[in-house]
C-alpha cells in the first residue's frame, strides 16, 4: 500500500478538495483492507475486494480512491444508511470487517488540539495523529454476497412487464401472476413519470 500523504494526494484529486472526511475514509480504507489481508487493492489484489460505503459523503470517495473499488465495477457498493461506515470483504476468505467512524473522534480534535483555531485545521490534525482505535470500531461481520453480485457481465437479464425496460441481475420483483417487475414498477421509486 501507498504511504498515506500519496493517497491523501489521489484523495484530493478525484474528490476535488482535501477535507477531514477524506483523510478519515483513506484511514479507515488502509485499516479495512489490512484487517481482511487485501495488500494491494489497486492492483494484484483488485480483485479480492468489495467495499460497501454506508454514506454518500466525502469518506465514500476516499475510500474508493484509496482502494480502487467502484460501482461500475461492481466492487463499491452503496448503502444509503448515512452513517460514516464501510464494510471490507475479502472475497477469496470470506473474511468480512465493518469499520465505522467513532462519534467520539469528533470531540478528540477539540480536546487535542484547542489551541487550533478552525475546526477543519483541528480535525485534520487530529484525524492523522490519532490511532485507529481512537477513530473507529471494528467488528467482524458476514455478508450476503451472491452470485448476482459478483463483478463481471451480468448473470441475468428479463424486461419489466410494466415498463419494459431491462433488470439485470436478479434485482426485479416477481408481480402479478409471476410477472417480472422492476423496483420502481413494483413498489415505488425515487422518481414518478410525469
Amino acid at each position: 500500500m501507498q504511504p498515506l500523504d500519496e493517497l491523501l494526494e489521489e484523495c484530493g484529486r478525484l474528490h476535488g478538495h482535501m477535507c477531514a472526511g477524506q483523510l478519515l475514509g483513506a484511514r479507515m480504507a488502509l485499516l479495512g483492507c489490512r484487517l481482511v489481508g487485501v495488500d494491494d487493492p489497486r492492483g494484484a489484489d483488485r480483485k479480492r475486494l468489495i467495499v460497501w460505503v454506508e454514506i454518500d459523503r466525502c469518506m465514500a470517495d476516499a475510500v474508493g480512491a484509496v482502494t480502487g473499488v467502484r460501482l461500475g465495477k461492481r466492487s463499491l457498493k452503496y448503502l444509503d444508511y448515512g452513517k460514516v461506515a464501510a464494510t471490507f470483504y475479502n472475497t477469496e476468505t470470506g473474511e468480512a470487517v465493518r469499520v465505522v467512524a467513532l462519534e467520539e473522534s469528533r470531540e478528540l480534535a477539540d480536546a487535542r488540539h484547542p489551541e487550533i483555531e478552525g475546526k477543519k485545521e483541528r480535525q485534520f490534525r487530529a484525524y492523522r495523529e490519532a490511532t485507529d482505535e481512537e477513530l473507529f470500531k471494528v467488528e467482524r461481520v458476514e455478508v450476503e454476497y451472491g452470485e448476482m453480485d459478483m463483478p463481471g457481465r451480468p448473470r441475468s437479464r428479463v424486461i419489466c412487464a410494466r415498463c419494459g425496460e431491462g433488470v439485470n441481475d436478479g434485482r426485479e420483483v416477481t408481480g402479478p401472476e409471476d410477472s417480472a417487475l422492476c423496483r420502481p414498477c413494483a413498489s415505488g421509486g425515487y422518481y414518478r413519470r410525469l
